[in-house]
């Protein structure tokens, strides 16, 4: 199967500090993938290159079937092609309902009132009542996002981005400040969505990476350290020298 996003050679630099350093990095179409790393390993300049917020001094970013080049998208033109980033702090409108929230995010090219219109009729409520569903919040339509516990305002988040359809996930850091009952949720509904489109979780809890049970990326200094399994990255000595044994 062909890659959905393939990064090759990319290297970036930021005052003379070099954050990406010749980083390669492939996800196919319906694929789960963790990357971990410590802190300053380019985990969130690795993001930043593929959603177009930074662009890198050397290398390529190809999106698609077509191998379109991310390098010449905007952020907005990234983000309508189909991939949605999820960042560590929710941000969701919370002196709004959820079902608002919803239909606020429902993908309409023709701007908020469209949207809206389109949110009042049978197949735009479907989509919000299948969204909600998606992520475990069909009890709490009519409840304002900001009365939401801190799990559920992220699944909220995650939804919204779900109704912008998009076929890759970049998802930083989702089990933070989560209870060990909204963290196996978690779980459950990011497997779920890696079944029918590609899913990047960057994160630190080795637990959390556990249950995923998915191919690991480990970053550091901006390349890619070691991949595979969990079992066989955590093996690694130069991970557990460069990573894990600073715990």
């Amino acid at each position: 199967m062909s890659a959905l996003l393939e990064v090759s050679g990319v290297s970036v630099t930021f005052d003379g500090f070099r954050a990406i350093n010749n980083l390669s990095f492939t996800i196919g179409p319906a694929e789960m993938r963790a990357v971990i790393g410590p802190n300053g390993a380019g985990k969130t300049t690795f993001m930043d290159i593929v959603t177009g917020k930074t662009k890198p001094d050397t290398g390529k970013v190809l999106w698609g079937e077509k191998s379109v080049s991310l390098l010449s998208l905007s952020e907005a033109q990234i983000a309508r092609a189909g991939i949605g980033r999820k960042f560590q702090r929710p941000t969701v409108f919370e002196d709004q309902s959820v079902a608002e929230n919803l239909v606020l995010a429902l993908k309409s090219p023709r701007g908020p009132l469209a949207a809206l219109r389109f949110a009042l009729s049978g197949p735009g409520r479907d989509r919000v009542l299948d969204l909600a569903r998606e992520v475990g919040l069909s009890d709490h339509l009519a409840r304002k996002a900001g009365e939401l516990s801190h799990g559920q305002k992220q699944w909220l988040e995650i939804a919204m981005l779900l109704a912008q359809e998009p076929r890759l996930l970049l998802v930083d850091e989702p089990a933070a400040g989560m209870t060990g009952v909204e963290r196996e949720h978690t779980t459950a509904m990011l497997v779920e969505m890696a079944r029918t489109r590609a899913v990047v979780v960057v994160e630190h809890d080795m637990d959390f990476v556990r249950r995923l049970n998915c191919k690991v990326t480990v970053l550091h200094e901006g390349s890619v350290l070691a991949e595979g399994s969990l079992d066989h990255v955590t093996s690694d000595p130069t991970v557990i020298d460069v990573y894990l044994g600073r715990g």
